[in-house]
């Protein structure tokens, strides 16, 4: 491991608290082999919800099935695409139907660890809550189960893999094995699996090899890491997030931010039905506080923000040296930078050209090209070929 600066020490720090004073060994209680990168915690699974090989391959499949949505046309893949980080690239996601999201598509990388789920719910902090979200959701609709479970469970009891997947899944169900309970807990099995920690920060920090960042991303690291930037205090820790959780944390770090995206008519609105916290607590604090979510692989995840109105990485270096945006005509016209519940830590930094360069360096560092490659993430109808019914269509 390389020296730390003060930082840097503290984000070491935070991983060797995460690993705890013994390895990282599964339980007795599970005997799933995680295969997590060397220093990273176990995440924290449900206990009516334990890990196996055969859930997460059944997981797997699901996510990728587009029968699951009401009219066979989007699968969770669709939305959280491997190679873009689990994410889309859109602006703001679509569902089924042609419903548009007001948020843009959150990164699956290290879902696991996350201590709640979504951009802006405190309350949703299980993978198996969250998985409720895009199956039910009526405003927007995203996958359209409403009205539609049996038609829809129906396919896959129909289907010639599914039920003895199931079989080995929950071997022990006493009740219908293809049921909504099932597909929940195994998809949230599959996200539970992607964790990403091969980037090359990963290889310089953690793995010794002093060639595997280059002199601009170590500079942008530097900078990173710096009480002048602030970056850290938000995307600090192993997971560049300060909300995890995992089987050796004991409280639940939860935190939400205003960054200063919007200010609407200088009155602390944001858009409405968009403004963060706020939607669920109703606390006129909250207006404007979202999950900083991590930034492993943010390279792929554009574009940025909760609503996707940040193109680039350069231009989120500019939001945070500027301190905010200032909208300067139109609906939403405002200075988010004099937001009354902006972070303390957006409070604006002087950046040359170069450092900008070095900055945005570092965090391309962060992608982990094994992990948008591995084949255990990925399609398992598009790695099998075409099926037999689309050779007979043929």
């Amino acid at each position: 491991m390389h020296k730390l600066t003060t930082p840097l020490a503290i984000i070491a720090a935070t991983l060797l608290a995460a690993c705890g004073a013994d390895d990282p060994s599964p339980t007795a209680e599970s005997t799933y082999a995680w295969n997590v990168p060397e220093g990273f915690p176990l995440p924290r699974v449900p206990e009516d919800n334990p890990m196996s090989e055969a859930k997460v391959e059944l997981g797997r499949h699901l996510f990728y099935d587009t029968r699951l949505s009401v009219n066979e046309t989007t699968s969770c893949a669709t939305c959280h695409k491997q190679e873009l980080a689990f994410t889309d690239g859109k602006t703001t996601a679509e569902g089924a139907t042609g419903d548009i999201h007001p948020r843009n598509s959150m990164a699956l990388v290290n879902v696991a660890y996350a201590s709640t789920l979504n951009w802006a719910n405190p309350v949703t902090t299980t993978l198996e809550q969250q998985a409720m979200v895009p199956l039910f959701n009526e405003d927007p609709v995203e996958l359209g189960w409403v009205g539609h479970v049996d038609e829809i469970l129906g396919r896959l009891r129909a289907d010639e893999r599914y039920p003895a997947m199931f079989e080995a899944a929950f071997p022990d169900a006493d009740d219908e094995l293809v049921s909504l309970d099932h597909v929940v807990k195994a998809i949230s099995a599959f996200e539970r699996t992607l964790i990403s920690g091969n980037s090359p920060f990963d290889q310089y920090m953690y793995g010794g090899d002093d060639d595997a960042l280059s002199a601009s991303a170590k500079r942008g690291m530097e900078l990173f890491f710096s009480e002048r930037l602030e970056c850290f205090h938000c995307h600090g820790g192993f997971n560049f997030s300060d909300s995890n959780d995992h089987e050796n944390t004991v409280f639940r770090e939860v935190a939400f931010h205003n960054n200063g995206l919007y200010n609407i008519d200088d009155t602390g609105n944001y858009p409405e039905g968009n403004q963060g916290l706020y939607d669920s607590t109703g606390r006129p604090e909250d207006r404007g506080r979202f999950r900083a979510p991590t930034l492993r692989n943010i390279a792929l995840t554009a574009p940025y923000m909760h609503d996707g109105s940040i193109a680039t990485l350069e231009e989120i270096v500019d939001h945070y040296a500027a301190g905010g945006r200032f909208v300067t005509d139109g609906p939403y016209f405002g200075d988010g930078r004099d937001h009354p519940n902006k972070s303390q830590f957006v409070s604006g930094f002087l950046i040359t050209d170069e450092e900008k360069a070095d900055l945005v360096a570092f965090l391309e560092s962060l992608t982990d090209e094994t992990f948008i490659n591995d084949p255990r993430f990925g399609d398992p109808f598009a790695q099998a070929g075409p099926s037999q019914e689309q050779n007979e269509e043929q």
